[in-house]
């Protein structure tokens, strides 16, 4: 385990090697899992101020969960999350010509439209964060059929991934975080060199 601060970031974090491969797994986690993409307290202002410049990149079939739904609904075990449609794909998402599920809040950042790209919690995937009273702790949790692919890419380029999710937890945590993380990671692999 890692601390920096307040936050606790588990070994695998740096240990671990992974690239999103979106070819083989088709953007599967945005609609895989027992609930919406997670929110925290100030997206949903975001999701609220601006939908009608997300709105023109997503589905009829999304836009009609929306509208039943709403923007973002409450999940007991999650807490604030997105709707999905049918309880599989995230509202907020659409199948690209090659099957890919992209995001269309992430399609209206690209397009200029908003300066929210996307969820943070979609941002960071595979690691997840949590809070307790006092610590925030960041694992990394791929799910083990669906980012097979992106395991075994990360490996072949042999990129970690923390690098690999530089931008999401630079993002969340701040640049100060990510460069004090990237130091304990070339002094954790110093050590195991060493140990050798």
């Amino acid at each position: 385990m890692i601390a920096i601060d307040d936050i606790l970031v588990s070994d695998e974090v740096v240990e671990a090697q992974f690239i999103c491969d979106l070819n083989k797994c088709k953007g599967g986690c945005c609609e895989d899992g027992d609930a919406g993409a997670p929110l925290e307290k100030e997206e949903l202002k975001h999701l609220k101020n601006n939908f009608e410049a997300i709105k023109e990149f997503l589905t009829p079939d999304g836009i009609a969960e929306i509208e039943r739904q709403g923007k973002y609904v409450y999940d007991v075990e999650f807490g604030w999350v997105t709707p999905t449609i049918n309880g599989a794909l995230c509202a907020y998402g659409f199948r690209d010509k090659k099957g890919i599920i992209k995001c269309g809040i992430e399609a209206a950042y690209y397009a200029g439209k908003l300066d929210w790209k996307k969820p943070i919690s979609c941002h960071l995937y595979p690691i997840r964060t949590t809070k307790s009273k006092t610590f925030t702790n960041v694992n990394y949790e791929p799910r083990e059929t669906l980012c097979k692919p992106g395991c075994a890419l990360g490996k072949k380029a042999k990129m970690p991934v923390y690098q690999f999710l530089r931008e999401a937890l630079e993002r969340k945590f701040g640049s100060d975080f990510y460069d004090a993380l990237h130091q304990v990671a070339i002094e954790h692999f110093e050590k195991k060199e060493y140990k050798k």
